[in-house]
């Protein structure tokens, strides 16, 4: 086998490993209703469902590095694909929740290394002026996948069975070792002594964040117990890593990789644009089922066009544009145009139809696709080879807590603006109200009827949650637009870096 097939064998195989794990971080949103059912469970049970993934994904991943060098890329990502996929056959096989807990928080230990490490793969796979076809690849698998999630899990939910969502892994891991397998080379690793006390800090620091973040909506925030030890946990644990930390040469994380200013910044724009994407991406789904009736199927087609012109624009990007144009400038306009899709959702009402949800998150996906690609190229641009692992993993991490702080955010801005909203609205109706008088003549109700009241109470609370959500959607895309001074901080690109300089 030539070299060049050997290389595009390996290229095959880590998209399809980045696919492998986004994908799973969304496509069992869709099935959760079934699980609940299936296991007889409460609301507050199956959020633990999606929550041991990522906690246990976000403490593990910021060990890639250390792992990678300790025990070989080639060794950790096959034993994590084979790890990811035994436990996504235990998940599918769960009887019980506790069953489905424990086998979601070793799906997500092993799935931890996949990101990273197809993006540091990938990155070395192609010579400096080819970086950007590499992050475009990249960006099909880490981007497009988790938007195309709720459509993929909604079909596989509908037509089979919620088991199916986590069955689905299974020949795609098997394909993706089997190229790897063949193509990867084998290295000379070098075992480190570890910082165990740095290890544990990191690993108690970045899981009470998540935890805050991931359970923080439903337990009313800082009222529960449990979200206070949390939040202590990231806040004690998190300033000790870094006091002993910084300057530590034997730290469990190389923190001076924070001193890449380019590296810096973008780890900054991937926070915020976690924000304006992920932000958006979830609250849709309760958007159009919860408040516009869209059933399953058609609230899954929905995210269709938006992952359609992200991966088409990433392709395009990473091909084509990054060789004409400063990647500066493109994560700008990806930027710019995240924003003002997520802005014009914000003028949808209650008749709003597909098509008209359906046109901004076209001009999202275009925004995504051409913030990514260049992000990514120039994040790295500076990072020696043999730190792109651990930097990967970090990058990782930051973009799954960003997502997690978009969330949550988003979540709680609607939680918390309906309720302004409702007052507001139910404040203005009265039985003296000329308008509240006209539409009960127009309904041919008396206004004082207990049918007139719960009417009109329902009517306020789909106004107020319409309100609500627009809100929200003028939060994400602010989100996208307060990040372009950062762009400024990034370094101007160095040539064959995946970019040309911007005078060429």
């Amino acid at each position: 086998m030539t070299a060049e097939k050997v290389r595009w064998s390996v290229v095959v195989a880590v998209v399809m490993t980045a696919i492998l794990e986004v994908l799973d971080s969304t496509i069992v949103n869709v099935a959760l209703p079934h699980m609940k059912a299936s296991f007889g469970i409460t609301s507050d049970q199956t959020v633990w469902i999606l929550t041991s993934y990522i906690v246990s994904a976000v403490a593990a991943m910021p060990l890639t590095g250390l792992l990678a060098r300790r025990y070989g890329r080639r060794r950790l990502i096959m034993t994590a694909i084979i790890g990811f996929a035994a436990f996504s056959a235990l998940c599918g096989a769960s009887i019980s929740i506790g069953m489905m807990v424990v086998c979601r928080v070793m799906q997500g230990l092993f799935g931890a290394f996949l990101i990273p490490l197809s993006q540091s793969i990938l990155f070395d796979s192609f010579p400096g002026e080819k970086r950007g076809q590499a992050m475009a690849l990249f960006g099909l698998g880490v981007v497009v996948a988790p938007v195309l999630g709720p459509t993929i899990g909604a079909l596989l939910t509908e037509h089979f069975s919620w088991r199916a969502v986590f069955y689905v892994n299974l020949p795609v891991a098997a394909l993706a070792l089997s190229l790897m397998a063949g193509g990867l080379p084998k290295e000379d690793v070098k075992p480190a002594p570890i910082d165990w006390t740095g290890l544990v800090l990191m690993i108690l620091a970045v899981g009470g964040l998540q935890m805050t973040l991931d359970l923080g909506e439903s337990r009313d925030w800082f009222a529960s117990r449990l979200i206070q030890v949390c939040f202590a946990l990231f806040l004690f644990a998190g300033a000790a890593f870094l006091a002993r930390g910084i300057g530590n040469p034997r730290n469990v994380i190389d923190l001076r990789l924070f001193r890449d200013r380019s590296f810096a910044a973008a780890n900054i724009a991937m926070t915020g644009f976690g924000l304006a994407m992920f932000g958006t991406l979830a609250i849709l789904p309760l958007f159009v089922q919860g408040l516009l009736g869209f059933d399953v199927l058609t609230a899954g087609y929905l995210f269709m066009p938006r992952g359609l012109a992200a991966g088409i624009t990433m392709v395009l990007t990473g091909a084509v544009l990054l060789r004409k144009f400063d990647p500066r400038l493109l994560v700008a306009i990806g930027l710019l145009m995240t924003g003002v899709g997520n802005l014009q959702l914000a003028h949808l009402n209650l008749n709003a139809g597909f098509w008209d949800l359906a046109w901004p998150g076209v001009v999202s996906g275009i925004g995504m696709g051409l913030f990514f690609v260049p992000m990514s190229t120039v994040a790295f641009q500076s990072i020696g080879r043999e730190h792109q692992d651990e930097a990967s993993g970090l990058y990782g991490v930051v973009r799954q807590i960003g997502s997690s702080v978009g969330i949550a955010i988003v979540g709680w801005q609607v939680a918390q603006r309906t309720q302004i909203h409702w007052h507001t609205l139910a404040g203005h109706i009265s039985a003296t109200d000329p308008q509240a008088q006209h539409w009960a003549q127009v309904m041919g109700l008396p206004l004082a009827s207990p049918e007139a009241a719960a009417q009109l109470t329902q009517m306020i609370a789909q106004q107020a949650q319409m309100l609500a959500f627009r809100d929200a959607f003028i939060l994400t895309g602010w989100g996208a637009f307060v990040m372009l001074p950062v762009v400024l901080l990034m370094s101007r690109p160095r040539a064959g870096s995946g970019a040309p300089a911007a005078a060429h």
